[in-house]
């Protein structure tokens, strides 16, 4: 393994041990909202911090663009070496103990994703990749669905929770892609979605208004695991677009023909 692909999953791993610990004292949890919807607790916090943490000892110079604390002061110096970072992706799930959230940690390089992992807590999966190395699965070898038909794929989405004014949008891309696909599933968890798309749980996925700290580590898992991720017009600029379509080739490019309408 990459040493630091190795850096991240002890980074991951230590945050997942505050974020099981904190599972069995829901009742005790302090929340705070963000926005409408839109939750943080203690958690995520000392989760980011113990991330930040461990990566900072191990690599000092580089910086940081992370949920919670947002991009670190020295990002803005053309920083080569950038770790992209979600301590708690899903946390609506986690304060309900929906068992369905993860831990989301990539690096990026010159602007391209190098090292990505996702970490979840409650299956034990584990998913990491390195550009160029392939993706894997509790170092298994992943691979993106085989499913070439729309009609036979399940696909993953996530609904407008905060800012509600695009639901009748999201409203007409739901009906469209029920229809289109074998069934639409919106587990909560972005970058788990994205990681299962690497694996073949789900065929494609596709999301709006996402942040680059949702998307990082689980876009490159799925290209590194033979999928292709885009815009809503299937562009190469979604990491900070926010609008992600993400599937195995065939699935991708159907979708993309269904949502390219959606596209602005």
């Amino acid at each position: 393994m990459h040493p630091m692909l190795n850096t991240a999953v002890k980074a991951a791993r230590r945050a997942a041990s505050i974020i099981n610990r904190a599972s069995f004292e829901l009742d005790r949890l302090t929340v705070t909202e963000k926005n409408h919807n839109d939750f943080v607790t203690e958690v995520d916090r000392a989760a980011e911090q113990a991330i930040i943490e461990v990566l900072h000892t191990a690599y000092p110079d580089h910086a940081f663009l992370a949920e919670e604390s947002g991009a670190s002061a020295n990002l803005h110096d053309e920083n080569e070496n950038v770790w992209i970072i979600d301590p708690l992706d899903g946390t609506t799930n986690f304060i309900h103990g929906f068992p369905q959230y993860c831990v989301s940690i990539a690096l990026q390089q010159r602007g391209q994703i190098t090292q990505a992992v996702v970490y979840d807590p409650n299956r034990n999966d584990l998913f990491t990749a390195s550009k160029g190395r392939g993706a894997f699965m509790n170092e298994k070898r992943i691979r993106v669905g085989r499913r070439d038909r729309i009609a036979d794929a399940l696909i993953g989405t996530g609904f407008p929770y905060s800012d509600m004014s695009r639901l009748d949008e999201y409203m007409s891309m739901f009906r469209i892609m029920t229809s289109a696909s074998a069934g639409l599933r919106r587990p909560g968890a972005a970058a788990l979605d994205l990681a299962w798309v690497a694996c073949g749980r789900l065929d494609g996925f596709f999301e709006k208004g996402l942040k680059p700290w949702d998307m990082a580590a689980g876009s490159l898992l799925i290209m590194e695991s033979g999928g292709i991720v885009g815009t809503f017009a299937g562009e190469s600029d979604y990491l900070y677009k926010g609008n992600v379509i993400a599937g195995s080739p065939k699935v991708f490019g159907q979708m993309v023909h269904l949502l390219s309408p959606f596209s602005r």
